[in-house]
């Protein structure tokens, strides 16, 4: 799921406020810091299996109310910031929607139980040579 700038829905939310970034005195008057609110309970771009994927993946960017937040200010234009902050949010749903590959299972090479065993076989002898010997 890709949005742009033209995808206003009432699950995005984008806030502007001042931002703590670079700007000089402009940062005291202008309101660069975009900050996207995406509802992610009451979505209907999202199936039931997603939004729990989302959620359990995304739980430290998600909120009480079940928003995912996300925070741009390091523009000083809240232009770039608002394209940064869906660049952002495309990146974290696609990383999170994205199934794990499932794990092949192979068998070790030979060489390497050979050389695991070898090395249980040194390390034996060193604790061989450690003990008292019986005069």
């Amino acid at each position: 799921m890709n949005i742009s700038e033209r995808d206003f829905s009432p699950e995005f939310i984008f806030q502007a406020s001042r931002s703590s970034g670079p700007g000089g005195q402009n940062v005291n008057k202008i309101s660069s810091k975009v900050e996207l609110r995406f509802d992610v309970r009451n979505s209907q771009l999202l199936s039931e299996d997603e939004k729990s994927m989302i959620t359990e993946k995304l739980s430290n960017k998600i909120n009480k109310q079940d928003e995912l937040v996300l925070v741009a200010q390091t523009s000083r234009s809240q232009l770039k910031n608002k394209e940064k902050v869906i660049g952002k949010f495309n990146l974290l749903i696609g990383k999170a929607l994205t199934p794990r590959k499932k794990r092949l299972q192979t068998n070790p090479t030979k060489a390497s139980v050979e050389q695991r065993l070898e090395s249980k076989r040194v390390q034996a002898k060193i604790k061989t040579n450690r003990r008292e010997v019986d005069l």
